[in-house]
């Protein structure tokens, strides 16, 4: 039995052809969004309704206090054990979700080096006090490959980076090759009109109560989830809770970042050579259940 993953930029379509692909084929949802994880941050992250979920059963959602630091690792191990159990019962999982490298992590063969929390948090000390761009400086000395592989501005991949480095002494090269660990089929989403779907989808959260739902949140220790507090919507909100513009620009931000984002996700996926896109100007589910 293969496992199908639904792929593809954020606000493009997934969640919903997701449900109507499992429906389909009886299978079950696991959800592939990292912050989709985090318990309580559901309008900011278009997180599916009871209603919306259509009866099929969603696995990994709600998984993590706020306060909890994802890493992909960690995300392997539990995706897998979902997969495994789904599999055993005759169900095809249906992966759903645009954060490449959990998908990565959990469907092919990837190994992630180990962490040390002492020297993760010094590192974390240092890009609060110093800032990204100088971090990546000091990355570009110990392996420049690893550096003109991420964003100067991308702090945490580069601790992250910074991390590994000094524990083994270099940083494991490109991703470029694709090991299997399931046999899977890769449906990327994508549409022409993403900016336009984003920026309503912006103003849906906004109306929705992301604000509302962000002060809850900080209640529940936001702000000191390594992660979550820099989820695209909830680090702009929290920037204007704590005075530095006003939500109207946070709304805005948060627009300029999720565009941005999807862009990189985008990227990303269309490298994947064995992602078939489906068209946006036709049935994304009869397109599906053809190819399968």
């Amino acid at each position: 039995m293969r496992v199908l993953a639904v792929v593809g930029p954020t606000a493009a379509g997934k969640s919903d052809l997701g449900v109507a692909l499992a429906q389909a084929v009886g299978g079950e949802v696991v959800n592939a969004d990292s912050m989709q994880l985090y318990r309580g941050m559901d309008v900011g992250t278009a997180k599916l309704t009871a209603v919306e979920r259509g009866g099929v059963p969603h696995h990994l959602l709600d998984v993590w206090p706020v306060t909890r630091t994802a890493t992909a690792a960690d995300y392997q191990q539990l995706c897998r054990s979902v997969v495994d159990e789904l599999l055993a019962r005759s169900v095809t999982p249906v992966l759903v979700g645009g954060s490449g490298l959990y998908l990565r992590a959990a469907l092919d063969d990837l190994e992630f080096p180990g962490t040390d929390p002492a020297l993760r948090a010094e590192l974390e000390a240092e890009l609060e006090r110093d800032g990204a761009l100088a971090l990546h400086a000091r990355l570009a000395g110990l392996d420049p490959a690893a550096a003109t592989r991420m964003e100067p501005t991308n702090g945490r991949r580069i601790v992250r980076a910074l991390e590994v480095v000094t524990l083994t002494g270099s940083m494991p090269g490109a991703m470029t090759s694709y090991g299997e660990h399931y046999e899977a089929t890769y449906l990327g989403v994508d549409r022409p009109d993403l900016a336009e779907r984003i920026e309503l989808r912006v103003d849906h959260m906004w109306q929705a109560g992301l604000v509302d739902e962000v002060r809850r949140l900080e209640g529940e220790g936001l702000r000191d989830g390594v992660t979550a507090s820099r989820a695209l919507g909830y680090a702009q909100v929290l920037g204007a809770l704590d005075g530095r513009w006003g939500l109207e620009h946070a709304r805005d931000l948060t627009v300029t970042a999720t565009r941005r984002f999807a862009r990189r996700q985008r990227a990303w996926f269309r490298r994947d050579p064995r992602v078939h896109w489906l068209d946006a100007d036709t049935d994304l589910l009869e397109q599906a259940r053809a190819l399968l």
